[in-house]
């Protein structure tokens, strides 16, 4: 199945990464890009891969990701990653 995690600002101004229905984040960091790279380096060392959903921060999701091994739901049309 892998790991899905979402990437959402928090109202003290950070990013944090985390897994749907988690009470907590998995991690957190100042930035967007920090925590995008934090998420999919934590879904690669997981073996299973995952997808990686990016909001904006109004809670638009603005991009996904899938990291392999996971099966990429759109394939043919996914060029940006």
């Amino acid at each position: 199945m892998g790991k899905n995690y979402h990437i959402t600002k928090r109202p003290d101004g950070d990013w944090q990464y985390k897994l749907p229905n988690a009470s907590r984040a998995s991690g957190i960091a100042r930035t967007q890009s920090a925590a995008e790279q934090a998420a999919k380096e934590s879904a690669r060392r997981s073996g299973e891969g995952g997808e990686i959903t990016i909001h904006r921060p109004n809670g638009q999701i603005r991009d996904r990701d899938t990291i392999a091994p996971a099966n990429d739901p759109n394939p043919p049309r996914d060029t940006k990653h």
